[in-house]
């Protein structure tokens, strides 16, 4: 099976390389040239527009950052709708909206060509290691031609429902982690004010309900208040807004996650646009009296 990349940036450059060592022929594209250059040692191919990729694949994923890119490489001049030929398939694996992912596997089903949306869970780390976790939304038979690509860079691979199903999943993915980020970084802040060892009582923590990967793998973040890449605050914060979009089309309350985007915005005008996502910790240590 030949497999097309379209978005090379953090999660893409490492899930293409990944697919490219399982043995598949990879035909690449990239918005900014140069981007995961290293790709072509493991025998990938550059293409000059999303067009060529799709005109030399059975497959093409599309990993962007948001809804309006989506549709440009798509449906743009030069996108994947003016090269793809009619079986081929489109795995879409951004974090965009639902309903326009649902918009976009119609008028790509008007080229004769299959669709499935399939966001991520994982992070840098999944996306390097092979082991995110991929929420689908489509029929069942596409996913099982594309599967094989998939499990080169997943361990969880969950059919969740029809087209759009996904990304629903992945809003509520987002709306948990919201919640999970801000209760981890105020548990840390205040053992931090009760004058407490902070890592003996995470050790201690780690045994009882309050485990979670956000506390095992963040909190010695938030404790040095340094936060290194793993997913940007940038990014959690448009995934939230897709989330409240959501709400608001379901009449649901999320008022956690409305905090959550505002501390985000936050950070994000004070130049903590690519911290990790577990900076939202700087915002309560501030409100804390701790340096920010």
């Amino acid at each position: 099976m030949r497999v097309g990349f379209v978005g090379l940036g953090t999660m893409g450059g490492a899930m293409a390389a990944n697919v490219a060592r399982a043995g598949f022929t990879v035909t690449a594209w990239n918005r900014t040239p140069g981007r995961a250059a290293e790709l072509a040692g493991l025998g990938v191919t550059f293409a000059a527009s999303p067009a060529a990729v799709a005109a030399a694949t059975d497959v093409v994923i599309t990993i962007v950052s948001d809804t309006p890119d989506v549709e440009a490489v798509l449906f743009g001049p030069g996108g994947v709708a003016a090269g793809a030929a009619t079986g081929s398939i489109v795995v879409d694996m951004s974090t965009i909206s639902p309903s326009a992912t649902r918009d976009f596997a119609g008028r790509l089903a008007a080229h004769g060509v299959a669709m499935l949306d399939a966001p991520v869970s994982g992070g840098s780390e999944g996306a390097r290691k092979g082991t995110l976790s991929i929420f689908v939304g489509g029929s069942e038979a596409d996913l099982d031609r594309v599967r094989p690509v998939l499990a080169t860079m997943g361990t969880t691979i969950t059919l969740v429902g029809p087209i759009g199903s996904g990304q629903a999943v992945k809003a509520v993915n987002q709306v948990i982690l919201a919640g999970t980020y801000l209760g981890v970084a105020e548990g840390i802040v205040l053992a931090i004010k009760a004058g407490l060892d902070v890592e003996q009582t995470v050790a201690a923590l780690s045994g009882g309900a309050a485990q979670s990967w956000v506390l095992a793998n963040r909190s010695g973040r938030m404790l040095a208040n340094d936060y290194p890449l793993g997913f940007k605050v940038a990014l959690h914060r448009k995934d939230l807004g897709i989330a409240l979009q959501l709400a608001r089309e379901t009449g649901t309350a999320l008022p956690i996650s409305a905090l959550c985007e505002q501390i985000e915005a936050g950070l994000i005008g004070a130049g903590h646009a690519d911290d990790d996502m577990s900076a939202v910790a700087r915002a309560i240590r501030s409100l804390s009296a701790l340096e920010a």
